[in-house]
């Protein structure tokens, strides 16, 4: 099968479906490779297609080689269940998987008798937040995006704190954030620990696990809040960083974490 080769980050994502073959161009790459939150968005809308778009509960993602060049979707259920659905996902080149994920959809239960959620942080609304640029060279994939940080940390800033607190959205793209546009902007800030560094390098991801919040369904604007930290990181350099998203008024949108990688020097 001749891989499409869509243009545009939203060409790309209508173009994810079971079996579907792809070649994406460099603005959609991250570190080395096709961008981590795009990779997983795409097997998502995938495998969304199997299990009747039920919402998502939780995923877990894989990346297990950089994605460079053509790929082919490969995704399936082990069936509908009352209650839940387990989707498997792989990203395979040549028959290697660099990317695999494993998915939990529900169905909708009775109501508990006290919802909880992570409550986001006092920041300025994105209308009174300044741009940041990110490096397009170092980055290609920033391009997708447009970031304003709502904290005092920058990355690459050689800070104190491994924190970053931001407003993103996809760039040219007014639309609220769905499912798959929602796993790219969760992993559209540089990694927290990037804060206390103080030059660019690579952090790339080794797993990312999402788990989805209410307010996704009643999202109604393109921004989000995302908030990303480093609790600890160790001598062999690899980490684990937490995130929660909420819209514009508070609702929490999503938590994930990501396992990362320090490169070692030299």
């Amino acid at each position: 099968m001749q891989p499409l080769a869509p243009a545009t980050l939203s060409d790309a994502l209508d173009a994810a479906a079971p079996g579907a073959a792809l070649d994406l161009p460099r603005p959609l790459w991250g570190f080395g490779g096709v961008h981590g939150g795009l990779s997983l968005a795409l097997l998502l809308r995938a495998m969304q297609s199997l299990v009747d778009d039920r919402p998502l509960q939780q995923v877990s993602a894989q990346f297990r080689r950089v994605l460079r060049g053509p790929f082919a979707l490969d995704v399936s259920t082990d069936g509908l269940g009352r209650t839940a659905a387990w989707c498997h996902g792989r990203a395979t080149q040549q028959g290697e998987t660099a990317v695999s994920a494993t998915a939990l959809f529900r169905t909708a239960g009775d109501a508990p008798a006290r919802t909880l959620a992570p409550r986001a942080p006092t920041v300025a609304p994105w209308t009174r937040c300044a741009e940041f640029a990110v490096p397009r060279e170092f980055v290609p994939f920033a391009q997708q995006t447009e970031i304003r940080p709502a904290g005092d940390a920058r990355p690459y800033a050689g800070g104190d704190d491994a924190e970053l607190i931001a407003w993103i959205r996809l760039a040219g793209d007014d639309r609220a954030p769905d499912l798959a546009r929602l796993a790219v902007l969760m992993d559209g800030l540089a990694p927290s620990y990037a804060a206390v560094l103080d030059r660019p390098v690579p952090v790339p991801t080794v797993t990312l696990s999402l788990s989805v919040g209410d307010g996704l369904r009643a999202a109604r604007d393109p921004w989000i809040l995302l908030r990303t930290r480093t609790h600890a990181l160790y001598d062999d350099g690899w980490f684990t960083e937490h995130l929660d998203a909420w819209t514009p008024d508070g609702a929490h949108l999503a938590s994930a974490e990501q396992v990362r990688r320090v490169p070692r020097a030299g």
